[in-house]
């Protein structure tokens, strides 16, 4: 199966972990686009803004979904938000959603004010981190 991971950048690290795995389950993974030389987590967020247009970050990963058969959002907890879900993210679940693509979280759904019923009518299938479930 080919699956795009989808997550906030502050998991670079375990994504990287993630994608092994699913190689190592005999999946082909497309991962989310890290620029070089940007600070994600600078406040001014004018950087990742000239980054992202200039490299049409998000068309490009957007691509990378419509390639593959499933998406796995690795929703991990970021400071105080336990299966954290962004909103770059909950826009990749949706363009998921509507072009028919499978979703997997690999954690539950999170407790985020506005979203949790959004993200449950999507229906995603939640994996509570065994990734053999994928399929």
């Amino acid at each position: 199966m080919t699956i795009t991971i989808c997550s906030s950048l502050k998991f670079w690290d375990e994504i990287q972990g993630l994608k092994k795995e699913l190689e190592e389950l005999g999946h082909t993974v497309h991962m989310p686009i890290k620029v070089e030389g940007v600070d994600y987590w600078e406040k001014d967020g004018s950087k990742r803004v000239a980054a992202k247009k200039a490299q049409e970050l998000i068309s490009e990963h957007m691509s990378r979904i419509e390639k593959s058969d499933a998406i796995l959002v690795a929703n991990y907890t970021k400071k105080e938000i336990e299966n954290y879900i962004g909103a770059n993210t909950f826009l990749e679940i949706g363009f998921a959603h509507h072009i028919g693509k499978k979703i997997y979280f690999l954690n539950p759904i999170p407790e985020q004010p506005y979203i949790r019923e959004e993200l449950e009518s999507v229906e995603p299938v939640v994996l509570s981190r065994d990734l053999r479930k994928i399929g």
